[in-house]
């Protein structure tokens, strides 16, 4: 049974996503990565593995995240794919017509423009975190409530309040205004979901153009309340896929299964034993040109397996270069 892999590491969470022949899912993995993406993806390998039949062969890895390189090394991937073409390939696999893509994370949301099945714009969020699954965590803790129950309860309002969402700290202290002069939590919290929803499209959103169809991935898509705020605010329906946390992961599949379909190639997959193996990252600030690019390398046994970070590809071309 041929298997292609895709692994998404992000700041937040780990993902992985394993598809057969047919291009049908038949394991997936999710976990937080708490800073700690090696030991996250080894975790991630070693329950994709337990979820996958016996006679299962890994024919070709890929992947994703601001960690691709990183997990890139670890897995042998035979693709490295940034995100934004990850969700891409993952939103037009689930609804071949789509035009716009809405992707919101933990702590990082984008917006793909596809037109014709090739994306055509894009954008991302800047250090603000408030257009992102964060802000609202940030506020639920505070009102004591868990996520989903904060989605539960926003979706019972019916007045919801205009809350303040351009920054969290200007959030929380409305929030306490609101409270403090009557408003139904309820309606605050709807009212939160459509402050998150604002700062999206006038951060991420703006200046491009949202047609339909609309599709929504990352964990966020998974709160309702946000699903109805995004529905309310554009006009037009959002369509949710089954997975929407694992839809980078996905896509890596998807471009892996591509890749190793096109080129009839052995893949470089190390194996699930890597679960097992130890590694080591540090890092060095490379003076070979006044840049002076930090340069992340990964080490097994005190053997250099890979850098990455710079400029130029001067350490990358040269992973068993003495470094300084």
């Amino acid at each position: 049974m041929e298997i292609f892999l895709g692994i998404d590491v992000g700041s937040v969470s780990t993902k992985l996503a394993a598809m057969d022949c047919r291009r049908e899912l038949v394991a997936s993995a999710y976990m937080p990565t708490r800073g700690q993406p090696i030991e996250m993806v080894q975790r991630g390998l070693a329950e994709v593995k337990s979820k996958l039949p016996p006679d299962a062969v890994i024919s070709g890895v890929a992947t994703t995240g601001s960690a691709r390189y990183l997990a890139g090394v670890i897995a042998g991937a035979d693709l490295v794919k940034n995100e934004i073409t990850s969700h891409a390939i993952a939103a037009l696999h689930c609804v071949p017509g789509v035009q716009t893509v809405i992707e919101i994370g933990g702590q990082d949301s984008k917006i793909i423009i596809i037109r014709d099945g090739i994306v055509n714009d894009f954008g991302m969020n800047t250090v603000c975190a408030a257009g992102t699954g964060s802000f609202l965590d940030h506020q639920a803790l505070r009102l004591n409530l868990g996520i989903e129950e904060l989605s539960r309860r926003a979706l019972t309002s019916t007045n919801p309040v205009r809350i303040a969402g351009r920054c969290t700290v200007f959030a929380e202290s409305d929030m306490v205004h609101k409270q403090q002069i009557g408003h139904r939590t309820e309606d605050i919290l709807l009212g939160l979901c459509q402050a998150l929803v604002r700062n999206y499209l006038s951060n991420v959103g703006i200046g491009k153009e949202i047609k339909p169809p609309v599709v929504f991935q990352g964990g966020v898509a998974y709160n309702q309340a946000i699903v109805r705020a995004f529905r309310e605010e554009l006009g037009t329906e959002i369509t949710v896929p089954q997975s929407p946390a694992i839809m980078g992961a996905f896509g890596a599949a998807l471009l892996a299964h591509e890749e190793m379909s096109h080129n009839h190639k052995v893949s470089n997959f190390n194996g699930f034993g890597v679960v097992e193996t130890y590694y080591h990252t540090s890092s060095f600030i490379c003076k070979s040109c006044p840049n002076q690019c930090e340069i992340a390398q990964l080490a097994q046994n005190s053997h250099i397996l890979a850098r990455w970070g710079g400029r130029c590809d001067i350490w990358e071309n040269q992973p068993d270069k003495t470094g300084p």
